[in-house]
């Protein structure tokens, strides 16, 4: 693999993400996620490892679904940042956990040097939806934010958002109350939900904007190289899937090279877009595929002053 000269220094590592967000320049991020067993946890450590090497401005790693595996997040932020000096976003679900065990998680980020913290309620198990939250010590994601505030630990913190509004909303104007409330809480930064059209982010960002929520917000790009992944994607989301975009799955979905880099070409395009429109910062959810976050880097290298080096 072709990588991307590495920028950072080791200096760097410990800089809160929030710094970087107010620098005036561009910069492109990636998430990443741990494995779901033991037996992967290799597989994965090398893919994420891969990503590093193209030198993000910093990587995120997302929570185990209901905290079953959560210390493999941990365990893959841990070493991406000693081994490539890369600040780190450590997710953090709290609706399935009681509040020792999250006082746990904090102690055991703060021992790692973990600096930032996305702050999130997580999805609701089976379990949870069946027998209600009556007896949870978390509800909301706020609550975990005011948590982290309140924990004297120097966290930057992230909370995440849903410009066509979150599923759970009655309306975007509800949404976008509770979106201030966390911010009011201490939440530094908003990283989106994932995004295919640009305009509807742009449409949020003026409504946010209105609404006094004035902190950086990262758009959250997916590159589809899967037809597959497309009715997991609205799923997971709700997002809306532009004519334009669902033509070009039509077209080539049934061949796994032309979709994976008509892909890539789409997810290129989106960033290029928000970049001319004035958004400095990106983050793309990577899936783990090393050579989807190659490509789109080797898209936008010069947009972003980088070289490959061979």
């Amino acid at each position: 693999m072709h990588v991307l000269e590495y920028l950072h220094k080791p200096s760097e590592v410990n800089v809160k993400i929030i710094d970087i967000l107010k620098q005036d320049k561009m910069s492109l991020s990636f998430e990443v996620f741990p494995p779901k067993k033991e037996t992967s946890f290799d597989s994965v450590k090398a893919a994420t490892e891969s990503i590093a090497a193209l030198g993000p401005a910093f990587m995120s790693v997302t929570y185990g679904a209901g905290g079953g595996v959560s210390h493999y997040t941990l365990d893959i932020a841990k070493n991406l940042k000693e081994k490539f000096n890369i600040p780190m976003l450590a997710h953090l679900t709290c609706v399935s956990s009681n509040k020792d065990t999250i006082h746990q998680r904090i102690e055991d980020m703060k021992a790692a040097g973990i600096k930032n913290v996305m702050a999130l309620r997580g999805d609701l198990t089976p379990e949870l939806i069946a027998n209600g939250r009556d007896n949870c010590d978390y509800h909301y994601a706020v609550e975990l934010i005011r948590e982290l505030k309140d924990s004297d630990s120097d966290f930057c913190i992230g909370a995440a958002c849903y410009p066509e509004k979150h599923p759970e909303s009655a309306n975007q104007k509800e949404d976008i109350q509770h979106l201030k409330e966390k911010v009011d809480a201490g939440a530094d930064f908003l990283t989106t939900q994932m995004v295919f059209d640009n305009n509807l982010f742009f449409n949020f960002m003026y409504k946010l904007r209105e609404a006094g929520v004035t902190c950086p917000v990262l758009p959250g790009i997916m590159p589809i190289t899967n037809a597959n992944q497309v009715e997991r994607a609205i799923k997971l989301s709700g997002s809306f899937m532009p004519q334009r975009f669902k033509s070009l799955v039509d077209k080539f979905g049934s061949d796994p090279e032309a979709m994976k880099q008509a892909g890539i070409i789409y997810a290129s395009d989106q960033i290029i877009d928000l970049y001319a429109n004035g958004i400095t910062n990106v983050h793309v959810y990577s899936m783990n595929k090393p050579d989807v976050a190659e490509g789109i880097l080797r898209n936008v290298s010069a947009i972003l002053g980088k070289n490959f080096a061979g």
